[in-house]
């Protein structure tokens, strides 16, 4: 499942070409003023987009950053403060976080769901108890992830700090969404090798003793 999540994520250098306009962002502010800042992480994310399309790179990644950049760029704007800019990332942790919680509440965890999609297995997990509590555990970890991003931005956001508003979306960013995907990948596997094991000792278990069967002959 890593690969195919990196891969959706733009690979190692996606997740790193995304910090980018937030490292341009703040010192941009800091000594030229909002306007320049924003037009600057916009420059940064369509350069970031022109740089992939000429290495002929997956561009996917690079159009919904560009995209979300310029939300982030339209709410700073709209708010006419820099700490704006960081306005949707800290709700869209919130949302994506509940989303997470509430589906392991539900015993549909989302990791499961996504998992039995990709694979074309469906749900057939869910009547497995080892293998929900595998993706139960992956969820949990990508909710925690989520809910950690949103209480410590949130924070920082009312306190106005919007330096450090951008030290922890970087330091909160890839290096957790790659924890997150080492737990995932985990959890997937022994799910995985639990619905194995089911699946070999269902077929025992309906497979007739060669003298039972020659008695019913």
């Amino acid at each position: 499942m890593a690969p195919t999540v990196l891969e959706q994520l733009g690979g190692v250098r996606g997740l790193l070409y995304s910090t980018l306009p937030v490292i341009v962002f703040v010192p941009a502010n800091s000594y030229f003023g909002l306007g320049v800042a924003l037009w600057a992480a916009l420059g940064v994310a369509a350069a970031v987009l022109v740089w992939r399309l000429v290495q002929r790179s997956p561009i996917q990644p690079a159009i919904s950053g560009f995209f979300g950049v310029g939300i982030c760029a339209f709410i700073a704007y709209r708010t006419g403060d820099a700490k704006g800019y960081f306005l949707f990332g800290i709700y869209t942790s919130l949302v994506y976080g509940g989303a997470f919680v509430v589906s392991v509440l539900a015993r549909w965890p989302l990791v499961g769901v996504i998992w039995g999609y990709l694979n074309g297995k469906g749900t057939a997990w869910r009547h497995d108890r080892s293998a929900v509590r595998y993706y139960d555990l992956a969820t949990i970890a990508w909710a925690a992830v989520f809910g950690a991003r949103y209480l410590v931005q949130s924070q920082l956001y009312d306190s106005d700090q919007t330096g450090w508003l951008a030290v922890a979306r970087i330091g909160m960013g890839w290096p957790l969404t790659g924890v997150a995907l080492l737990v995932t990948l985990w959890s997937v596997r022994q799910a995985d090798r639990a619905l194995e094991i089911a699946s070999g000792a269902d077929r025992a278990d309906g497979a007739l003793p060669s003298d039972q069967t020659d008695r019913s002959t």
